[in-house]
């Protein structure tokens, strides 16, 4: 037998049992004058009572906000599928809205002009109050646009150098320079003379960071076998990175992959090539996660705690939405966790 649906209780309904008008009943629940406030505290407690809550749309509609705050994802959907950063990410960011009770809207896109695509039909659907944004680039179209539509946002990661300051947008960021630089200092201290860095989406500031403080650390230990490869963060392309790599001449003994998937991947084809990791071979991934410390050997890799770093994105956003003026945070900075992937260099 089919069951009937559940129905929903209405203002009429609040209205009926408070004994009043479904006028009184709106004046009340929307904070307007036109009641007496013992009216107002029955119709709330009637109203609770009954489980009563305002729909989206008509929150929406008065002005008075979706209780909604939106994260577009501009990468290709095929590595999101094992990559754990963005899961975790996502879980600390929900951890905190549920507090306030407020939504996260979700969506992925191919690239830059979709996100941006995005924000324009959900500012003109009333579909967001705010917005995350992630993956910032070196020319990056998006906060100028949030700044036009009155969108107050956070922008989780590293902002290029000079940025405009917005007066709505926050900013909450971890230094990869200096994360790169404690990579670099523990496999030079293990003898590595000659790097490899497998890295992400070239346009990605936090990339260029990435590459750049690689560079500027190698210079300064006058290390000339040091270089970087860009991939889509996929499984297919480091792998695809690892083989060409390994064929240089001389061949790296350290490769720095920009996540654990890349990570994962290079360490198959070391097994492939018959490279011994670590005796022959030393890797080191950017995100720590199940899969670095699931293979043998685990993966040193860089340690944080990544759904506290959503939960403070998350935080700095609901500050915004409560008026709050824009900051700009650093975050607490990875640290490597050593594990059996690095070794001291054997003497050439």
């Amino acid at each position: 037998m089919r069951r009937t649906p559940a129905r929903r209780p209405t203002i009429k309904d609040i209205a009926l049992r408070a004994g009043v008008s479904e006028s009184a009943v709106s004046f009340a629940l929307n904070g307007r004058p036109g009641v007496s406030e013992t009216t107002r505290d029955r119709v709330r407690r009637v109203a609770e009572e009954l489980g009563w809550q305002p729909s989206a749309a008509a929150r929406a509609l008065s002005g008075e906000g979706s209780g909604t705050v939106g994260l577009v994802l501009a990468r290709p959907a095929k590595t999101l599928g094992v990559e754990s950063f963005f899961l975790q990410l996502v879980s600390g960011i929900q951890e905190v809205l549920s507090r306030r009770k407020l939504g996260l809207l979700f969506q992925v896109v191919e690239d830059i002009d979709a996100e941006c695509a995005v924000y324009r039909r959900w500012w003109a659907e009333h579909r967001v109050d705010g917005m995350l944004v992630v993956d910032p680039r070196g020319s990056d179209p998006r906060l100028a646009l949030l700044d036009e539509l009155g969108l107050p946002a956070v922008v989780v990661g590293t902002l290029p150098e000079p940025h405009t300051e917005y007066p709505g947008i926050s900013n909450l960021w971890a230094d990869d320079a200096l994360a790169m630089a404690s990579i670099v200092d523990h496999l030079h201290g293990l003898g590595h003379r000659r790097i490899a860095h497998i890295a992400g989406l070239p346009d990605l500031t936090h990339t260029r960071r990435r590459i750049n403080s690689l560079r500027a650390e190698a210079d300064r230990r006058g290390l000339r076998d040091v270089d970087s490869v860009t991939t889509d963060y996929s499984e297919t392309q480091g792998a695809e990175a690892t083989r060409r790599v390994l064929a240089w001449d001389p061949r790296p003994t350290a490769i720095v992959y920009d996540n654990d998937v890349l990570a994962v991947a290079g360490l198959g084809v070391a097994a492939e090539r018959g490279i011994a990791v670590p005796a022959d071979l030393a890797i080191v991934a950017w995100d720590d996660s199940v899969l670095t410390r699931s293979t043998h050997p685990a993966l040193t890799a860089l340690v944080r705690d990544t759904a506290v770093y959503g939960g403070h994105a998350a935080e700095q956003l609901i500050a915004l939405l409560d008026g709050g003026p824009a900051v700009r945070v650093q975050d607490e900075l990875p640290h490597l966790q050593a594990r059996g992937s690095t070794a001291a260099r054997a003497a050439p």
